[in-house]
Order: structure tokens, then sequence, then C-alpha cells
């Protein structure tokens, strides 16, 4: 983990059904500042991220994730990253100017979160059950998430906010424990 600057986005990364959009609209109320979720962004230019996988594959989502991640950066405020925009290494250069909040989830709290995995594309696109699949996703980009974050919060448990108020708290005293 790295030390947070005291300025730059607060961004939020993890996996899938972590709680990122969640937590962050609440985080960028709490704190006052605007909020941007990447796959929003995504979804609002180009249509459903679904539709995008089917039609033109994993590389062109992802190269549309990472113009995405350009663009929130580039507004500051609170940042909800997609579970896979780490993968770039664009991306993981730029946290690096950024305060990084790893959001984490025990598997068994995540597949009630996640249902089926209907809408994840991910997740569809696998013979594993989703469960298997988020799994292993998860496995592979933990490192990534590790390498890039400054934070670790895990929202398996207890009330969202309380997730919120130890992160504003961390945001507003970068010098002291969470």
């Amino acid at each position: 983990m790295t030390s947070p600057e005291p300025s730059g986005a607060i961004v939020l990364v993890g996996p899938m059904g972590s709680g990122k959009t969640s937590i962050g609209k609440k985080l960028a109320k709490q704190l006052g500042l605007g909020f941007t979720d990447t796959d929003s962004l995504v979804v609002r230019a180009h249509g459903p991220i679904a539709a995008l996988f089917t039609a033109h594959g994993e590389a062109h989502f992802r190269r549309l994730e990472r113009e995405a991640v350009v663009e929130a950066i580039a507004n500051g405020g609170v940042i909800s990253l997609g579970g896979g925009a780490v993968l770039d290494a664009d991306t993981r250069r730029d946290l690096a100017d950024h305060r990084v909040v790893l959001l984490t989830v025990a598997p068994k709290v995540v597949a009630h979160r996640l249902g089926e995995g209907a809408k994840r594309p991910l997740l569809a696109q696998s013979d594993e059950t989703p469960m298997q699949h988020w799994q292993r996703i998860y496995d592979e980009r933990r490192p990534l998430y590790e390498g890039v974050a400054d934070i670790i919060f895990d929202t398996s448990s207890g009330p969202l906010h309380r997730v919120v108020t130890a992160i504003a708290e961390w945001v507003q005293n970068p010098g002291g424990s969470a």
C-alpha cells in the first residue's frame, strides 16, 4: 500500500459486488463532493455493458472503460471504478496520484449481492458457476487491487454507513488510523 496524497480524487476499487457504487454515492454526499461511476459513464456514452461485451468483446469494453477512467479522474471527487479497470497499466499509474480505497467482500456475502450474475457480463461468460468465476477473477485481480490501494475496508458485515464514515474519517485525517 502507498501513502495517500492529501488532494486528488478518492477512488474506490475492488471486485464486483463489493459496494463501490453504493458506498461511493454515500461517501461523496457525506464529503460534499461529486460522484462518478466509470461503468455509468460507459453505459451513458455507449450503451449497456452486456451488449458491448456481446457485440464487440471485452477488449473493446476495456478501451471504453479506460476513457471513462481518464474522464472521471479529470473531474475529481469520489470515483467508483469498474472491477476490471485496474487491469490497465496506465490506470494503475494514474491512481498513484490519488487516494485509493480497496473495498473487499467475503464470497458468501457477494453471492447474495450478485444473485445469479445476470447483469454481470464477465460472470455470464464462463462454464463455471457465477461464484466460482467471481472467485477466480478476484484471485487474479487481488494483487492489482492491493498494489494500488492506500487503505482497505471490508464491506461484508455491518451497515454500509459505517464503512462510509470510516472512509470519510480517513480522507479527512490521512495521518490517523482507520
